[in-house]
């Protein structure tokens, strides 16, 4: 099963408003929902997966021991923060883009 927390929800809720309201380029609110979508189903197949890949950067260990690397587009990956449990259980913490996350 896959868990999320309250602040990989407040993320997801975060992520929506950011496209909205996104200076540069505000998506409309459709095409932001299928966006936030598109990352829900993603989060919800990691229980699934066979190999789970450990957190590299010292701001994802902060929150978690593992990630999976999402690439919505040549410019943005989305990094969702997880934990297992010793019953294959996901546990996302966080979710962050590559345009939050420094490189260490």
């Amino acid at each position: 099963m896959v868990f999320y927390s309250e602040v990989s929800i407040a993320n997801l809720s975060e992520i929506l408003i950011g496209l909205i309201t996104w200076p540069k380029h505000p998506l409309s609110v459709d095409h932001a929902e299928k966006y936030v979508t598109e990352i829900r189903i993603v989060c919800d197949a990691l229980d699934s997966k066979i190999f789970h890949f450990n957190t590299q950067f010292t701001l994802h260990k902060s929150y978690g021991t593992k990630v999976h690397t999402y690439r919505k587009s040549k410019q943005t990956s989305w990094y969702i923060i997880y934990n297992l449990d010793r019953h294959g259980n996901v546990y996302i913490q966080r979710i962050l883009s590559n345009h939050t996350t420094t490189i260490d």
